[in-house]
């Protein structure tokens, strides 16, 4: 079972209240500590753009040994910078959804994927073995646009496969999503994809989309430490699958994840009091009443 530990980019990225470089990189020791063997760490895109990421330069030398790390790095500036500090892991952003993506990034989806030919092949190049995630958001629903059809988030995946990526995570955004909806996309994927799935919680149902996965035989997921994350440009998106509901889920169906759970429920209690905001995570919240 993989766990892809999102909180530090995509938990964080949103946030108006500046978190010290020193801030991310004890949250991230915390996390490696308590067992997280992948994390995204942070992003190289313009820091107008992004302004609580706009230290990826200095945060990126000061991460502890352990995990495996990988950083957005959505176009060919951003790219030049990861490679800069030996970044050999690598995100690209797009959407099932081009009213999405135009919101958030300025292009369609299709605009978005020529960006990523040329992002991918200078990658490849200076890292035959480096390895290239493809995010894809509004799987199920678009804010804007509606409903999305399992065949329209498909035909995105299959683009992404064409261009070279090694594994695509798709993402239930404004965090809609069901276990009949969940079902109704796997049939719809193309057949050679490896695929991550990124649930949000707004509605109470990523611990249930993610036992269907399950059940129909996927084994990689992005959770968020704390619940940390959403998105703006997704009216009333709550936060990422909290990363404690999800281990607990996975160790109480049996499944060992290696991760030390009550760690894992302070890794993100130094983040949240600069946010100032109380843990959401029902886990997290039992785990640090039992401790008290």
């Amino acid at each position: 079972m993989r766990i892809i530990e999102v909180g530090p980019r995509d938990g964080l990225q949103n946030e108006a209240t500046p978190i010290p470089t020193a801030a991310k990189a004890e949250f991230i020791a915390a996390l490696a500590a308590a067992g997280l063997k992948e994390i995204e760490a942070t992003s190289f895109v313009h820091p107008k753009a992004v302004p609580q990421l706009a230290d990826a330069d200095e945060l990126w030398p000061v991460l502890p040994d352990g995990p495996r790390y990988s950083a957005l790095a959505p176009n060919l500036r951003g790219l030049e910078r990861a490679m800069n500090l030996g970044v050999t892991r690598i995100s690209l952003f797009t959407a099932a959804s081009s009213a999405f993506t135009e919101k958030n990034i300025g292009m369609t989806v299709e605009d978005s994927l020529e960006v990523f030919r040329d992002v991918i092949a200078a990658h490849r190049e200076a890292h035959p073995n480096g390895w290239i995630r493809g995010y894809v958001s509004t799987i199920f629903e678009c804010p804007y646009a509606g409903l999305i059809s399992p065949q329209q988030t498909a035909s995105v995946c299959q683009k992404l496969l064409e261009l070279g990526v090694d594994e695509i995570s798709l993402g239930d955004t404004i965090g809609v999503g069901t276990p009949r909806e969940v079902s109704a996309l796997a049939v719809s994927l193309p057949y050679e994809a490896r695929i991550a799935w990124h649930f949000h919680d707004t509605r109470g149902t990523a611990i249930a989309n993610v036992a269907k996965a399950m059940e129909l035989g996927y084994s990689s997921f992005d959770s968020s430490a704390g619940g940390l994350g959403g998105c703006p440009y997704a009216p009333g998106a709550g936060g990422n699958l909290a990363t404690e509901d999800l281990v607990y889920f996975l160790e109480r169906e049996g499944i060992q994840t290696g991760v030390n759970l009550e760690k894992l429920a302070r890794a993100s209690l130094g983040i949240l009091e600069r946010l100032g905001r109380p843990p959401v995570s029902k886990a997290q919240q039992a785990l640090l009443s039992a401790q008290q």
